[in-house]
């Protein structure tokens, strides 16, 4: 085969980094450049789509299920394609990101599955993106193991048969790499940038150790986003020569509309799906996006007190799992994101049993997995799943066929019996200014009050400011949330975190640079699609 042609794609803004000619070879850079020449087009025609849509729910206030694809709902007999051997057994996955000691830990975590972050849990700095590339290919080759000069401490992969299942999650539609462009100056969709590096380097390796290229797919808002998708697998097979339907594909149905075509995202990509997954803080987030105008009804409580026992959060999940199970595909739970403290046993113990009963009631609902977010807490979702599948690797018999979920139970959101409270709109700003700081610098995922958050619970906590100013909340006490108190909260937190870390340490980070951001996503008239769009402007690197 001839050398491949230099790639019509040129690295900007971007300082060279070790090994990453290794990752931005001319063979992959090609098939990068082919990937965006092929499908950017359709993916900028739907995220015009996304508008359009949102459009129409600002004028609606509601939504329903497609009456244009009643027939793939109503056809019985359609499966997606059986789940490879490698994720067949899914019980409990771990998240995060793919910085070095991540992917060791999570490897090693004795989870099924590992979703190996280049989303919500990366900030998309070059390095980042790069370096996470070259350890996925690292680990593959069993060549990652490595010392922290820090610490001193060494990290080493166990056994190939003791590792997770790797299930990358590339970026999502909307959000652009700024450091790739094409020969008129456009950059390509971040989505590809990820996936493509990632396919091109592993694909034929991972099928030589018996697993396979799988994917999470993040941010989907349509079926038709879901056939783009399943497009560019069909293409990226070919191109590298591998079987169709090698790739396998999980959805996060993260998005209020993705919850009305749950079934036609799984037709879609029904030759490559193997599930769906329920993830709530984006979900609430894009909730709130869509009905941000439609008044009283549709005003989310704090955060924390959204919990996946609501009524509208019930019907989603219970949905999620009977529309997996009747199509032969994985339901997979949420996220458990409580990161254990080494110091307070107390705060174990409580977090512990919120985190036990949460999988219980998961696993007892028909689900087949779930996500935490640290290792400790992998015995206990295990113990849970353990409980209700025994030596089965899933549960996919249980149809749910008791469950019947209306279009107007989703968005039932007034059913929950809670309201907002001033201490809800402190912790939105604690979270949003901390979350975005770090961020700032590189970081996707960070330890904030025990909780490991990542962008989306920065986008809940800026959209619900957004969403109590504008809907004109007012707590117990009568005070009204304005965006005078809104700035208030934030200098108050401003000033907190200054003498919690001390001026030194404060004049380093990007506080005020976040203070900044969180306040102008929150207050801004014309609502930001995603907090990550402004921020990536002035990410560094």
């Amino acid at each position: 085969m001839s050398a491949p042609a230099p790639s019509p794609l040129a690295l900007v803004d971007a300082e060279p980094l070790p090994r990453q000619e290794e990752v931005l070879s001319d063979a992959a850079l090609a098939f990068v450049a082919e990937l965006h020449r092929r499908f950017t087009p359709r993916r900028d025609e739907l995220l015009a789509r996304r508008a359009d849509r949102r459009a129409e729910i600002a004028r609606t206030s509601t939504l329903d299920f497609l009456p244009e694809t009643a027939a793939i709902r109503a056809d019985d007999s359609w499966r997606v394609a059986p789940a490879p051997a490698a994720l067949n057994d899914r019980r409990v996955e771990i998240t995060g990101p793919t910085d070095r000691k991540m992917t060791i830990n999570a490897l090693n975590s004795g989870a099924r599955v590992w979703l190996a972050d280049f989303e919500d849990a990366s900030a998309p700095t070059w390095e980042n993106v790069v370096q996470g590339q070259l350890n996925m290919s690292d680990a593959y080759h069993r060549r990652i193991d490595f010392t922290d000069a820090a610490s001193g401490k060494s990290y080493a992969l166990k056994a190939d048969e003791e590792l997770a299942t790797v299930v990358m999650r590339p970026r999502g539609w909307h959000l652009d790499d700024r450091h790739l462009l094409d020969a008129d100056g456009r950059p390509v969709p971040g989505a590809l940038v990820d996936f493509g590096l990632y396919f091109f380097h592993n694909a034929q390796r991972l099928l030589d150790l018996g697993k396979g290229p799988y994917f999470y797919l993040p941010k989907t808002e349509s079926h038709l986003e879901a056939r783009l998708w399943n497009d560019v697998f069909v293409f990226a097979q070919d191109y590298v020569g591998i079987p169709q339907g090698a790739i396998r594909a999980t959805v996060l149905i993260e998005t209020i509309t993705a919850a009305y075509e749950m079934d036609e995202i799984l037709y879609e990509l029904r030759d490559h799906a193997s599930g769906l997954n329920a993830g709530r803080w984006d979900y609430l987030f894009s909730i709130v996006k869509n009905f941000r105008d439609g008044g009283a009804k549709f005003v989310l409580p704090d955060r924390n007190a959204v919990t996946m026992t609501a009524p509208f959060m019930r019907a989603y999940t219970e949905l999620l799992v009977r529309t997996c199970h009747k199509r032969g595909a994985h339901a997979i739970g949420g996220m458990a994101a409580f990161i254990p403290s080494r110091r307070d046993e107390e705060v174990n113990k409580v977090a512990f049993e919120k985190v036990k009963a949460d999988k219980d009631r998961e696993a007892d609902d028909g689900f087949d997995g779930s996500w935490v977010a640290h290792p400790d807490l992998v015995p206990l979702a295990m113990e849970s799943f353990d409980r209700v599948l025994g030596n089965r690797p899933h549960q996919k018999d249980r149809l749910r066929e008791d469950v019947h979920v209306e279009a107007a139970d989703l968005i039932a959101v007034d059913s929950l019996d809670a309201r907002p409270t001033y201490a809800g709109l402190v912790n939105a700003v604690q979270v949003g200014i901390r979350y975005i700081e770090a961020w700032l610098r590189g970081l996707g995922a960070v330890a904030i009050f025990n909780l490991m958050e990542d962008a989306a619970t920065a986008e809940i906590s800026r959209s619900q400011i957004w969403q109590w100013i504008n809907a004109g909340v007012e707590f117990e006490d009568g005070q009204k949330v304005t965006p005078e108190l809104a700035r208030r909260v934030a200098a108050e937190e401003l000033a907190a975190i200054r003498e919690e870390i001390g001026e030194e340490a404060f004049a380093a980070g990007h506080w005020q640079e976040a203070h900044d951001l969180l306040l102008r996503v929150a207050l801004d008239e014309d609502y930001v699609d995603f907090l990550t769009l402004p921020a990536y402007r002035q990410l560094k690197g």
